[in-house]
């Protein structure tokens, strides 16, 4: 679960993140992303009131836009990033054609 109370945790004041803790802030963005898009999703879903629930649900899928923000510059400043996702798509895809 993402932490919110400190999004600079292992953070020395009064410098600039590294690389790799930029990537991690990165990180724990995009899974702030999803919570907010999982929070969303669920209020609209447990209200009868269709503005609300139009209203949620478009607020979800801006959350969801962030989220490509976030994972578009985590691909592009980890080399190996879109890779291992790749792999990991393909992972799923055998074993979804093994299900068939």
């Amino acid at each position: 679960m993402p932490e919110f109370m400190n999004p600079f945790s292992g953070l020395e004041p009064g410098r600039k993140m590294t690389k790799r803790e930029l990537t991690r802030a990165l990180r724990l963005s995009l899974a702030a992303e999803q919570e907010a898009i999982h929070l969303y999703e669920a209020l609209a879903d447990a209200t009868d009131d269709a503005l609300a629930a139009e209203v949620l649900q478009d607020i979800a899928d801006e959350e969801r836009e962030h989220a490509g923000e976030f994972q578009r510059l985590l691909n592009i400043l980890l080399p190996d990033e879109e890779e291992l996702m790749r792999n990991g798509a393909e992972e799923v895809d055998g074993m979804a054609e093994d299900s068939d």
